[in-house]
């Protein structure tokens, strides 16, 4: 029996009991007004409800009293071996094992099926995250989004979402400037500019736009030997971004030029907009957003008073143009150095008439910091200045970089211990869950060298208490998923994969699938193999989801 079957027998059994009490009143309950979950002490039971609890002030009942008549309606629904109350009201639930059981082969048949959902069905998500500078490689900090952000585009499109990976390209402003003053700086053997960039990294791209410069460079002026570094050195800086992102197993679907929205007229057509809907002013000289009107802490200069844009007139022309492109939430991922703007984005998003924190969500990412032997690690062999994707990749390998960084949640800083990372022991937590997949492909193999398959299947012999833990953990990953999706959080599904790795570990050490010495195969020798299976399809789907492998040997 699984959790929707049980809500579903939960629902049937409270609607007549409200009914009853509401002197014959239709019950619109629904399973989502009756909650269902996992005790943390199993020796209370495989699932828990406070219905009772919950329903008992508008019915005007005893809540303990209507608890046991719920315990005694449920008792009778098969699979139900036994139901306590508890205290005020809870109500406490065991299965029978065949019923706890039948989840193995549920897993099995679904296969990478298993977890996903329609939930989110009506959910049209542009997901914007990295959008790192193309003045230099990828920063750790940025490195993380890409981890955190591919793995939630993953989660999102296993609900139902439609899912547009974006990345928004600076490549209009003065940090564009700087950086192709630093390429030619570079090119004539000069130092870098007091603001600019510095590292290796400059003087190979600067290389790379003299030799593929079609004409003499030295024969330009400075403006336009500026400009070819530019045109130049932005186009190869942001292809060897996009190929790093690549190896890292991140891809985006629009690559969008922030240059665009000046060309196009979308900052005029979005300033047009607002003007309509009456939060446009002018003042000073100056073209203003009223976004105090919305709860910003002050209005915004939308245009200078010299004719130029302010910063935050992108923002507006490009939300304007996500949501004209049929987005209905638009997600931006940013550094914690972003904080600020959190207030006027919302407002911006109100201003055009759309929902703060609906259409438009904020998620700050904190920092990351690198550990080796406890110390910080600071120095790029590359950027000079700043640890790189690269530079992570070239210490542990993708995986374990992915794992490490989508393992915690982005609201705090990250510490990651580089020699943990690099241990094949189960310190290491990407390497203790994918051991754990691994064990049982190989209790997979070892199984059909003895004579063990899946031609019975048997989920009444599955009663080893390490048996009914792994099966309500088995029991939880749909959930798991479905919630990760909800609030944005990839985290916990690496958190849930840990835990029942662990779980996997322990049944692996008291429950033998391979029957001892010359005993014969057994239907619970096979039914373990299903329950062995279906905790490797469920690792594995979790694993996927996170954008990590799931290796067969290790």
């Amino acid at each position: 029996m699984n959790p929707e079957a049980l809500s579903a027998a939960l629902v049937a059994v409270i609607t007549p009991l409200a009914e009853a009490r509401r002197e014959g009143a239709a019950s619109d309950l629904t399973a989502a007004d009756l909650p269902l979950e996992r005790p943390k002490n199993r020796d209370h039971g495989d699932w828990a409800s406070n219905a009772a609890l919950k329903l008992a002030k508008s019915l005007g009942v005893n809540p303990r009293e209507f608890a046991a008549e719920i315990a005694a309606g449920l008792e009778q629904v098969d699979g139900v071996a036994s139901v306590e109350v508890a205290g005020p009201g809870f109500i406490n639930i065991r299965l029978d094992a065949a019923a706890a059981g039948s989840l193995a082969k549920t897993i099995v048949d679904a296969g990478a099926a298993f977890g996903t959902s329609t939930v989110l069905a009506d959910q049209v998500i542009n997901l914007e995250f990295v959008s790192a500078n193309p003045t230099g490689p990828i920063h750790i900090g940025g490195t993380r989004w890409a981890a955190v952000g591919d793995a939630l585009a993953r989660i999102l499109a296993s609900q139902g979402a439609s899912v547009t990976r974006e990345y928004y390209f600076n490549d209009h402003g003065a940090q564009i400037d700087r950086f192709a003053r630093s390429l030619v700086a570079a090119a004539e053997g000069r130092p870098a500019p007091e603001d600019g960039y510095g590292g290796a990294y400059i003087a190979d791209i600067a290389a790379r736009v003299t030799d593929a410069y079609d004409g003499d460079l030295d024969a330009l002026d400075a403006p336009a030997k500026q400009e070819a570094f530019r045109e130049l050195g932005v186009g190869f800086m942001f292809d060897e971004i996009k190929q790093s992102l690549h190896d890292f197993g991140v891809d985006f679907d629009v690559y969008f030029h922030e240059n665009d929205l000046h060309a196009s007229g979308a900052v005029t057509r979005a300033v047009d907009r607002l003007r309509d809907l009456g939060h446009i002013y002018e003042a000073d000289g100056a073209i203003w957003l009223r976004s105090t009107d919305f709860g910003d802490d002050k209005d915004r200069v939308v245009i200078k008073s010299d004719g130029q844009p302010a910063y935050i007139s992108g923002d507006l022309a490009y939300y304007l143009d996500k949501r004209e492109r049929g987005f209905n939430r638009c997600i931006i991922m940013l550094g914690a150095d972003h904080h600020g703007y959190v207030k006027r984005l919302m407002a911006m998003c109100a201003a055009f008439g759309d929902e703060p924190y609906v259409n438009l969500q904020i998620l700050i990412g904190q920092m990351v910091n690198l550990l080796r032997e406890g110390q910080p690690v600071r120095m790029s062999k590359r950027a000079g200045t700043v640890v790189t994707l690269e530079d992570l990749v070239e210490a542990v390998g993708v995986d374990a970089a992915r794992y490490a960084l989508t393992r915690s949640s982005t609201d705090s800083n990250l510490d990651i211990d580089l020699d943990i990372l690099q241990k094949r022991t189960n310190d290491n937590p990407v390497f203790y869950v994918q051991y754990a997949h691994a064990r049982t492909h190989n209790v997979g193999r070892n199984a059909a060298a003895a004579g063990v398959d899946r031609s019975v299947f048997a989920p009444e012999t599955l009663t080893h208490e390490t048996e009914s833990a792994l099966l309500g953990a088995l029991q939880e990953f749909p959930r798991t998923v479905a919630f990760a999706a909800e609030v944005r959080e990839p985290h916990r599904i690496a958190r849930y994969l840990e835990e029942l790795a662990g779980l996997y570990h322990r049944w692996y050490d008291n429950c033998r699938v391979i029957p001892l010495g010359d005993d014969p195969v057994a239907p619970v020798h096979q039914t373990r193999l299903w329950l062995n299976d279906a905790t490797g399809q469920v690792l594995r789907n979790g694993l996927t989801l996170l954008g990590v492998g799931a290796p067969e040997r290790m």
